[in-house]
């Protein structure tokens, strides 16, 4: 439909190139020193939190790969950025409707930030970090899964289910419930996810995350103000 490139490929799972075991252990672990950095820095600063929230996540992986930043990001193309729009637009929808059904069902808000314009600047930088804390966990898996079965299809299948779990459970915080972040958060997420699996490029991911967290936090300060 968009005629995009499949001639790209995900990287590491095969070997593609080859990531350490130490490697591995490293960007695992800076996941949760990544989220509770941001949490400590943001809370007197967003901006930089969010800044600090990217890069303990970004280094070590460019490291790990050498610097090849070409692994994970390619300048997007025409089709690739209508398809980010499209999924920005779908997840948007999604949210909608759920968010209402979990509401009429008296299941706690998702939960929204605060909104504000310093809020919505820190996403340029937190939402690459958020797509990062999926792209990690998700080639760790599908290393995973395929060095055992052979079987491209069902390893991707299995690894994007277990990372929009794991994603949807890191949005988990009080005042939310487990079925709330698992179904807006984490099953929501499989627009944004769609878009990286499809064009193997992160940015058409992180544009369409990006998109779809500033429509609605800019929705949210609208109402406030008006």
């Amino acid at each position: 439909m968009f005629n995009l490139d499949n001639d790209k490929d995900f990287p590491y799972y095969n070997e593609n190139p080859k990531m350490s075991t130490i490697g591995w252990l490293v960007l695992l672990i800076c996941i949760p020193i990544a989220y509770y950095t941001y949490r400590i820095v943001a809370a007197s600063n967003e901006i930089i939190g969010s800044i600090v929230f990217l890069l303990i996540l970004l280094i070590p992986l460019l490291y790990f790969s050498n610097w090849d930043y070409s692994l994970f990001f390619q300048k997007p193309t025409k089709n690739e950025l209508i398809l980010a729009v499209l999924m920005g637009l779908a997840y948007i929808v999604y949210s909608s409707i759920f968010t209402s059904l979990l509401f009429t069902s008296g299941l706690p808000d998702v939960g929204t930030s605060d909104a504000n314009i310093v809020t919505i600047v820190s996403l340029i930088f937190s939402m690459m970090a958020e797509e990062l804390i999926k792209f990690i966990p998700l080639m760790f898996l599908l290393r995973v899964f395929f060095k055992y079965t052979s079987d491209r299809r069902l390893s991707i299948i299995a690894s994007s289910i277990l990372t929009l779990i794991f994603f949807g459970l890191t949005h988990l915080e009080p005042g939310t419930t487990i079925v709330s972040v698992l179904v807006i958060q984490g099953a929501g997420s499989i627009f944004h996810l769609y878009a990286y699996l499809k064009t193997k490029n992160l940015f058409v991911s992180y544009l369409s995350h990006l998109m779809t967290d500033a429509a609605i936090l800019i929705t949210v300060m609208i109402g406030l103000v008006g």
